[in-house]
């Protein structure tokens, strides 16, 4: 262990009589509290033709909620020092806080009102959905991200292949009333997740967060089982001097022992400057900007992504390397390998646990992927225990599968 853990306390947890779930980790050393509400709502179940309606959703509902206006609600906010976040994605949307844990209570009461008593103006909408239209229009500067909208698009067949920024012409068909009808039938607590870590009594706690969350209602729309789609071989048209290269090809589930095989296995292959696509793509051949491959899931469904930023001549060598070093791997690791991923996790793994913020939405992300929280021992011990054998012999068994690939630039 390249560091040691801080001392945990107990993992508390609390169902309301609503359906919202909540969970606390205590970090008794911090004068703050950090919330991570996870909501069951995302592009996955937007209503057809009104592909962005979750997006909007979520920007609409943080301006203003119970008696409060869009400025009198930030104001609020700013008044207690709460720093807020959060996004909107396929499966969930999300919102964040961050609090001194001596303004806990009226902080989670703030919290809870965006989505317990929305304003949902409408003078607010347009601004609201105006935003989200610009989110989309970006994507035409920023080619990584656009190339991952697209290859995750072609990895999946089932509705998780929805972009979370929506569709040029589901933004454009939103109304405010269609907005508040959908808010309706999915902005509800059965499903959602309330994270929590940081300083604070968990007694006061489960009190403060009854009182801010109990009087929640709402409809849930259940998130369809993620469903992958044929491997294939994809290109979009950019004008651009460079190629940017995506891959995809299906993981372990979450939550199985067989993920935290893979995890390591996969910190060999990127997870360093020491490490494989790094060492054989980049220094060796000088044929990229950048290289790398990670590790995704939604309910149910593990996934692994990979990505090459390259030169129109160096594309089609890039591609071959890195398909070469993802075979490379069924012939397994060495021990050294082993040593240096492991200690990468792991340290990983204590400097997430420093940050409450970090533990709060790793918490919420638990229980939607995991069915349960874990601690940071529980993850450490899990990847302490992966041996050279055991790695060897999945990698063996389980040889990285052919890839959809997804290029984006000039020529295919």
């Amino acid at each position: 262990m390249p560091a040691e853990l801080a001392p945990e306390g107990a993992i508390q947890e609390l169902t309301l009589a609503n359906g919202l779930r909540v969970v606390y980790a205590p970090m008794p050393w911090l004068p703050t509290l950090s919330a991570t509400l996870s909501l069951p709502f995302g592009s996955a179940t937007d209503p057809i033709g009104q592909e962005g309606s979750a997006n909007v959703v979520h920007e609409w509902l943080q301006r203003g909620a119970g008696v409060l206006g869009s400025r009198a609600y930030s104001d609020a906010l700013l008044d207690l020092g709460v720093r807020r976040g959060g996004g909107s994605g396929r499966e969930a949307a999300s919102l964040s806080a961050a609090f001194l844990e001596s303004v806990a209570a009226p902080a989670l009461e703030l919290l809870a009102s965006s989505v317990t008593q929305p304003h949902f103006a409408a003078g607010e909408f347009e601004a609201s959905r105006e935003l989200a239209v610009q989110e989309l229009e970006s994507l035409q500067d920023a080619p990584t991200q656009r190339l991952f909208e697209a290859l995750q698009e072609q990895v999946f067949a089932s509705p998780q292949r929805r972009s979370s920024f929506g569709t040029s012409a589901g933004l454009r068909a939103l109304t405010p009333e269609s907005v508040r009808e959908d808010a309706a039938r999915r902005l509800g607590p059965e499903g959602a997740i309330l994270g929590l870590a940081g300083g604070g009594e968990w007694a006061e706690l489960e009190e403060a967060v009854t009182r801010a969350f109990g009087s929640w209602s709402g409809g849930s729309v259940p998130v369809p089982p993620a469903e992958l789609a044929p491997v294939g071989r994809h290109h979009v048209n950019a004008e651009s001097s460079q190629v940017q290269i995506g891959l995809a090809y299906p993981s372990p589930a979450p939550g199985t022992d067989d993920m935290y095989v893979y995890l390591v296995a996969l910190e060999v292959l990127s997870g360093s400057m020491g490490a494989r696509l790094f060492t054989e793509v980049r220094e060796k051949r000088g044929l990229v900007y950048s290289v790398s491959a990670f590790y995704r899931a939604v309910r149910g469904r593990g996934y692994t992504l990979g990505y090459a930023g390259t030169t129109s001549e160096r594309a089609a060598e890039t591609l071959d390397v890195f398909l070469a070093e993802l075979r490379r791997l069924a012939e397994g690791v060495t021990a050294a390998e082993l040593e240096r991923a492991r200690t990468g996790l792991l340290a990983s793994i204590v400097m997430a646990g420093e940050s409450s913020g970090s533990t709060a939405g790793r918490l919420a992300n638990d229980l939607v992927l995991f069915g349960r929280p874990r601690t940071l021992t529980e993850i450490a011990s899990h990847i302490e225990g992966v041996t050279l054998q055991g790695v060897n012999d999945y990698l063996a068994a389980n040889p990285i599968p052919e890839p959809t690939v997804v290029t984006l630039g000039p020529k295919a």
